[in-house]
């Protein structure tokens, strides 16, 4: 467990209820790779190779220890049903997972107790946390849901320790985006109905703006591309989504 405590909710509520409905619904299936959640499956390799190698690079690990993160705390804010958390874990961090929905929480912390790790997993609202508690925060497919973007940076980076990094992900507005992302994967069952509303989507300029605004500096995005013979990938495409680092000025 990690020592993370919860405060009240500070400044303005991030959390849409009708997105945490949404989600909420689908927590039973969160770990079923064939299921609603196929394409985060596909999806994790590629967004933790990147973290690795963020890790690797801020915090001088060494690329061949399988525990980069040992005796470092690392926060998922929207956790899911922990899909990102217990490969934290596993890689020695003491990990938090916070997220909207009860039910995704109630599914992450049934499926860390079987796999033997221990993961705080929390309820609520990012600002209820206790500020400078991470070394590591984690935002995967997460910004475009919120009710409010600036509040939510502000309150990742509150949670962020001084010298921490930030890592974050999502969906490209651009008419690509929409047309795969949102028209086609949701029309063809790659993705539940509802979940993505191309006008939510962030671009990497709006990004920067609203990581400055929040005190951080942003790296340089990759883009997470897709393609018949390789399947998703890093590359420096960005048409589609991309991920990107972030850390304190």
């Amino acid at each position: 467990m990690t020592n993370a405590t919860m405060t009240e909710p500070a400044g303005v509520p991030t959390i849409r209820p009708e997105e945490a409905t949404h989600f909420g619904k689908l927590a039973a299936q969160w770990w079923d790779a064939t299921g609603s959640s196929a394409m985060l499956h596909r999806l994790n390799p590629v967004r933790l190779a990147f973290i690795r190698e963020a890790i690797d690079a801020h915090f001088a690990a060494d690329p061949a220890s399988t525990r980069p993160l040992a005796g470092r705390r690392a926060l998922d804010a929207g956790c899911g049903a922990g899909l990102l958390c217990e490969p934290l874990a596993r890689m020695g961090a003491a990990v938090t997972g916070i997220d909207a929905a009860a039910e995704n929480i109630a599914a992450a912390r049934a499926h860390a107790e079987g796999m033997g790790l221990a993961i705080d997993y929390r309820h609520g609202e990012v600002g209820a946390l206790a500020p400078g508690g991470f070394d590591l925060v984690c935002a995967l497919e997460v910004i475009e849901h919120v009710a409010d973007k600036a509040a939510f940076l502000a309150a990742l980076a509150a949670a962020l320790a001084p010298g921490g990094l930030m890592v974050l992900s999502t969906p490209n507005r651009t008419p690509q985006a929409r047309l795969l992302l949102v028209e086609a994967a949701e029309r063809l069952g790659q993705v539940p109905r509802g979940t993505h509303h191309w006008r939510d989507f962030v671009t990497p300029e709006e990004l920067c703006e609203l990581l400055a605004d929040a005190g951080l500096e942003m790296g340089e995005p990759r883009g997470i591309s897709w393609s018949p013979a390789r399947g998703l990938h890093l590359s420096d495409n960005m048409a589609l989504n991309y991920i990107v680092t972030a850390t304190p000025v």
